[in-house]
């Protein structure tokens, strides 16, 4: 978790309890502005990015700068990492907190996270342990949450109808990352060598539960071929360090593995059991899963993870360490979770007791069995592990250790 340091003075002209929150649409956004209102704090929101993708770092500079003239902030805010939005806030004094959802974060390598005006928060141990020697005081350690209260509401409006349509054995919500992974077209564009290499270091990375051998592994002769193959190769200026080895290992890779898994891991459950996958990626190469298309964050996405009777979630293999937000949601919707082994997960949960977990394919299969013929146990973890969530990981929890970073306690 984060702790106190020494506070960074805003801006005093406008409120003392305004806040910019700077959007760009992630689902964690709503909840996060519930919590900031919760503390307290009064929130205008700069949300053009939401439906305007191509937007540019000038206006995005522009957008910010012209709400630090109009409304003075006590800080602003931000999910992910926007380097412009850091050196604005800089030439202002005006603290900017930002909390990662993702990853990868490629833009963490910019030389913008050493500002003092920073505050970044990190969900994931290993992405912290990577970045926060860049800037010591001002980078923190902060898992995700789940907002139990939005939760709740949309979970005591179920009708049966919704029992009906939303009722699963086996469910997964999201994508296939056939849409995310640049290899799905670039892998003919490398030479046999490097294909084949990477091709064996994703077969071995599916093996291991718990560590993500990729990006050590990775020569720079492979790093250079990806780079060659795709101009879009993500290229930095003025970074801490070159982002070559993260972005290869991560953007390219990462994300190739995740989709390999994803279609491996659901069509070994259909061979026993019935799956049910709601998704809007390309979903040719499954068989015998039950094909939903995409749901409503907000409205649907709850009714599924506490209607079924057991929440699959599969943590991409750039999140090394940490808890996808996947996790924190299921079990805040009262969900049965059945989830991939990470390395952060006995930090905060107890497996068989809050939630389970498999670190293989064989024991996510007889989990699967045993808990769909044990529906005692498996009510008695979910309430577990919503009771859990509820008492220590909610958005309000995380919200006040991030003003301990602006605000000194006691």
């Amino acid at each position: 978790m984060v702790h106190a340091r020494h506070p960074v003075q805003g801006s005093k002209k406008g409120s003392a309890m305004e806040i910019i929150f700077y959007r760009y649409g992630s689902i964690c956004e709503p909840d996060i502005i519930n919590a900031f209102h919760a503390a307290g704090l009064t929130v205008a929101e700069e949300a053009r990015e939401i439906t305007d993708k191509s937007i540019s770092n000038t206006d995005r500079l522009l957008a910010v700068e012209a709400l630090l003239k109009s409304h003075p902030p006590l800080f602003v805010f931000s999910i992910n990492f926007f380097p412009v939005i850091a050196d604005i806030c800089h030439i202002y004094r005006v603290p900017y907190l930002c909390w990662t959802a993702d990853s990868p974060v490629p833009e963490l390598f910019s030389s913008s996270i050493r500002h003092d005006t920073n505050r970044i928060f990190l969900f994931d141990k290993a992405q912290y342990e990577q970045f926060a020697p860049y800037n010591p005081d001002c980078i923190f350690y902060l898992p995700l949450a789940s907002c139990t209260q939005r939760f709740d509401q949309v979970i005591s409006a179920i009708s049966s109808a919704d029992r009906n349509r939303y009722s699963c054995d086996i469910s997964f919500i999201g994508s296939l990352y056939n849409e995310k992974s640049p290899l799905q077209t670039l892998s003919a564009a490398l030479p046999d060598y490097t294909d084949g290499f990477i091709r064996g270091l994703i077969e071995s990375s599916l093996q291991i539960y718990g560590y993500n051998p990729i990006e050590a592994a990775l020569s720079d002769s492979v790093i250079h071929d990806l780079k060659t193959a795709d101009s879009a190769f993500y290229q930095l200026q003025n970074a801490v360090a070159s982002s070559d080895r993260y972005v290869a290992a991560h953007s390219y890779i990462g994300m190739e593995a995740a989709c390999l898994e994803r279609i491996r891991t659901l069509n070994l459950l259909a061979d026993h059991f019935p799956v049910d996958l709601f998704t809007r990626s390309d979903t040719s190469a499954l068989h015998n899963v039950h094909i939903h298309g995409g749901v409503q964050t907000l409205t649907e996405m709850p009714k599924i993870f506490h209607l079924s009777k057991i929440n699959l979630n599969m943590t991409i293999k750039p999140i090394q360490t940490g808890l996808p937000l996947r996790i924190f949601d299921i079990l805040g919707c009262g969900g049965f979770l059945m989830t991939n082994f990470q390395s952060e997960l006995t930090d905060y949960f107890t497996i068989g007791v809050d939630l389970e977990a498999y670190s293989s394919m064989d024991e996510l299969v007889d989990k699967c069995a045993y808990y769909l013929a044990h529906d005692d146990e498996r009510l008695q973890i979910a309430r577990n592990g919503y009771e859990k969530v509820s008492a220590s990981h909610t958005y309000p929890h995380r919200i006040r250790e991030m003003l301990k970073t602006l605000i000194p306690v006691g």
